[in-house]
């Protein structure tokens, strides 16, 4: 039956929307994989489909429905190397000022956002919703379709996953955050629950609005970076698809010689990879008391394809270690919210290297206190 579906994408869109329709709730439809999904739809970027319609304003925003499961939207087929329409739909929502400058500020540290250009952001920020929220309430659901993405403005919310069937807690968010894009992008259920245990406000982007704009983005993204994902050892432990999640979140910076990326003592937000350049890694030792003598000392070099930051981010603990840019340096960078949803298969990798760490740490200082107390 893949085969058949194969054959439905080399042909034309027509056969193959056809095809999804009287499979999607089979089999087939659940078992293809978002990357084999998003391949095919490469393969049929020569038969685009264009929809005429025109910019609609809605005076209300819509109503996040929690309790009943939208239709299933596997066969809504999107092809993001497609040129876009100039008559195609741009949802507006009115907003006061206070509102878009709340919005802007939510927004500004996103790292999907990062690749998108001001004209593109413009119409993100039209699209986007507000919706109050209440302690308990469900924002989405493990396993449902997923209709929005979201932005927190306020509030705090946990996230749960259902692990071996049982629902566990596995991270939280405080007053920032974004959550919602996986099952947008790859039209699969939601990863997760996320609930409210404050009350709080979230900004709410239409699935098609976050398809036409972000995925587009992210598909140019994923053609530059993916072959370099692909190359890091430290990965190997994802599959094909998850991997290629990763390219989805990442965001890049970049740093000039002598710039400070991380400090140590400072909380834990991001992990970074190095795409190009060096960075240096330098700590001070918490067991010299005397400022004068507590200089801080190079403990290590990363240079192309290595990480840092992630020890913080294992052990939930402050920054044990400074980084600082050697010449011009360009970082890939993930928050630690897809962090924790997307590198848990590397995350025994990750804390074999504690143990290294914890080695170089004995031999410039004579102990292991500071890796012991807080990790960088």
């Amino acid at each position: 039956m893949l085969l058949c579906l194969v054959t439905s994408f080399s042909r034309q869109r027509k056969n193959l929307i056809l095809t999804l329709k009287r499979t999607q709730s089979d089999d087939v439809a659940e078992g293809i994989s978002a990357s084999f999904f998003f391949a095919l739809l490469n393969m049929t970027a020569k038969f685009g489909c264009n929809n005429m319609r025109k910019v609609t304003q809605f005076n209300n925003a819509p109503v996040i429905n929690r309790f009943t499961r939208r239709a299933s939207v596997c066969a809504e087929a999107y092809n993001p190397d497609e040129e876009d329409d100039d008559t195609e739909t741009r949802v507006i929502h009115p907003k006061t000022d206070d509102q878009r400058n709340r919005l802007a500020e939510a927004c500004k540290d996103i790292l999907l956002f990062k690749s998108v250009d001001q004209e593109q952001m413009s119409q993100v920020l039209d699209a986007m919703f507000e919706k109050l929220i209440k302690c308990g309430d469900h924002i989405i659901d493990q396993g449902d379709d997923g209709d929005n993405f979201y932005v927190i403005d306020r509030g705090t919310y946990d996230i749960y996953v259902k692990i071996d069937g049982v629902g566990r807690c596995v991270g939280a968010y405080d007053n920032h955050g974004s959550f919602g894009e996986l099952a947008l992008m790859y039209n699969t259920p939601r990863a997760a629950t996320i609930v409210a245990t404050s009350t709080g406000a979230i900004w709410c982007l239409d699935r098609a609005t976050f398809r036409r704009i972000i995925v587009k983005n992210n598909a140019k993204k994923r053609r530059m970076y993916e072959n370099f994902i692909e190359s890091l050892p430290f990965l190997k432990s994802l599959d094909f698809s998850e991997r290629l999640k990763v390219v989805d979140v990442i965001g890049t910076k970049t740093y000039i010689d002598g710039e400070q990326i991380i400090a140590q003592g400072d909380g834990a937000e991001s992990f970074f990879i190095v795409e190009s350049g060096e960075v240096k890694i330098t700590m001070k030792s918490k067991s010299k008391q005397d400022a004068e003598v507590n200089e801080a000392v190079e403990i290590a070099r990363c240079s192309r394809g290595r990480y840092f930051g992630e020890l913080a981010l294992v052990t939930n603990k402050p920054r044990a270690a400074s980084a600082y840019a050697v010449g011009n340096v360009k970082c890939l960078v993930m928050d630690v919210q897809a962090f924790e949803r997307l590198l848990g298969p590397c995350m025994e990798i990750m804390k074999r290297n504690i143990a290294n760490y914890e080695e170089q740490l004995v031999a410039l200082f004579g102990t292991n206190m500071d890796i012991s107390d807080s990790n960088a």
